[in-house]
């Protein structure tokens, strides 16, 4: 099993906490998370940011075209 980056989280950490990962990829996760203080911040911040918007925002009320921008952008900014 490959030991897994920051850089890496932070692309598998949606699907992380959808639960959405293979058993072999959840384990790395949760490994980097009990190394990388920073990255156990991000994934606090990723589940706040989450529980604020889906308060707001019901997923039905975001169109599709518009939810490809955002994870577009999402991605660019990674």
């Amino acid at each position: 099993m490959t030991e897994l980056d920051c850089d890496e989280f932070v692309e598998l950490v949606t699907a992380y906490l959808d639960g959405a990962l293979s058993a072999e990829d959840q384990q790395r996760v949760l490994d980097h998370l009990g190394l990388c203080d920073g990255c156990s911040t991000y994934l606090d911040q990723v589940r706040v940011t989450i529980e604020a918007v889906g308060e707001q925002t019901e997923p039905e009320a975001l169109p599709d075209t518009g939810r490809a921008r955002l994870l577009e952008a999402f991605r660019k900014a990674v």
